[in-house]
């Protein structure tokens, strides 16, 4: 792994014991000695620090930088407070994904997160169709630090009292501990918490008072990737893709009335006709009978004919069973539709369930 990029937080990471995984180019805690499940638990009942550093961080400036974004995105940008964020999506001409990403409106700038694997594409995305129009303007020497969890608030508010101001998808500029960090009330795990954009000078000290927190525990992509399964949140690459649209993959909800009305978004044709007609196909959650987990790219099956693939699967340490997401029919997609499962060589019986496995516990 020695060609992999690190983040500032590394050597914090090997001391703290981290069992490393390559990711998106970047050696990451896969997670540390005491496990996922008792991270994926911790984070349940307390709090949990991840280091999400890897993510791309981009800065668009302009006076016209809401309306230019809006030629790439379906979500409602222009119409987006001071102080606010929204998960949106970058969609092609054909109405497919080709990320998903978190906007915000920090007054002089809008704000974006995008995910690691696609950064470098977004990024150029983003400069061959937005400038001259505003400056994309990539962040550098940054981190971005996720305290996750029911005790993430009273954990924070030791160290930026203000963080209590924010509500979900509420983000603002203040000093955390002493450093002047942006914070936004989002994550990915289901849970109330919080993202720090911090200097990466500050990094280790920062995350070394957060861990000091008899409430935190350090946690890795594994425990994150369970808990964001758990919470119905797709990942970018498995549950979503090219091959997906918005409508498809539940995300309607994602693009507001103004944007549905002007039609002026990539990929509008398609997507505003499955909002009115509906999708030929659907994500669902998936509940197998048994005990065995049924893994990304499992074949559906209905009658023991294939009508769809598992994009995520694993075992659920809150539900305490194997849950998965996968496309099905429209025709299948209603929660209580039985279906089976290929795991193992073998057809299992699953259900049908609604989505979240987990109920969201967010502060709005």
């Amino acid at each position: 792994m020695s060609m992999l990029a690190r983040t500032p937080l590394y050597d914090l990471h090997r001391e703290l014991g981290a069992k490393f995984v390559a990711f998106a180019g970047y050696e990451m805690p896969l997670h540390y000695p005491s496990g996922i499940l008792a991270e994926h638990r911790w984070c349940r009942g307390k709090a949990a620090l991840f280091d999400v550093s890897h993510m791309g961080q981009i800065a668009l400036r302009g006076a016209e930088a809401a309306s230019a974004l809006e030629r790439l995105v379906p979500g409602d940008i222009l119409g987006l407070p001071s102080g606010r964020a929204r998960y949106t999506l970058f969609t092609d001409e054909t109405g497919g994904i080709l990320d998903d990403l978190i906007v915000t409106n920090a007054e002089d700038h809008l704000f974006l997160v995008v995910n690691a694997a696609r950064k470098a594409e977004d990024l150029e995305h983003l400069r061959r169709h937005l400038e001259p129009r505003c400056r994309v303007e990539p962040i550098a020497d940054r981190v971005l630090l996720a305290l996750q969890g029911p005790a993430a608030a009273e954990v924070l508010a030791r160290l930026a009292p203000r963080c209590l101001e924010l509500r979900f998808m509420h983000a603002a500029e203040f000093e955390v501990g002493g450093v002047l960090c942006r914070v936004s009330r989002t994550g990915y795990t289901g849970e109330d918490g919080f993202e720090i954009s911090a200097p990466a000078e500050a990094a280790r000290d920062l995350a070394r008072a957060l861990l000091a927190a008899e409430e935190v525990r350090p946690a890795g992509l594994g425990a994150r990737d369970t808990l964001r399964l758990e919470a119905g949140l797709c990942l970018y690459g498995h549950d979503i893709d090219r091959t997906t649209s918005p409508v498809e993959a539940g995300l309607g909800w994602t693009i507001g009335k103004r944007r549905r009305e002007r039609g002026d978004f990539p990929g509008a044709e398609r997507i505003l006709r499955e909002l009115r007609e509906g999708p030929a196909r659907r994500l669902v959650g998936l509940r197998p009978d048994g005990r065995a987990p049924a893994r990304a790219g499992a074949a559906i099956l209905a009658d023991g004919r294939p009508v769809g693939r598992v994009t995520s699967g694993g075992y659920g340490p809150t539900v305490d069973a194997p849950i998965a997401l996968g496309y099905v029919p429209a025709s299948l997609a209603s929660p209580g539709t039985r279906v089976e499962l290929a795991v193992r060589g073998r057809s299992e019986p699953a259900c049908v369930v609604p989505l979240p496995f987990v109920p969201h516990r967010y502060v709005r």
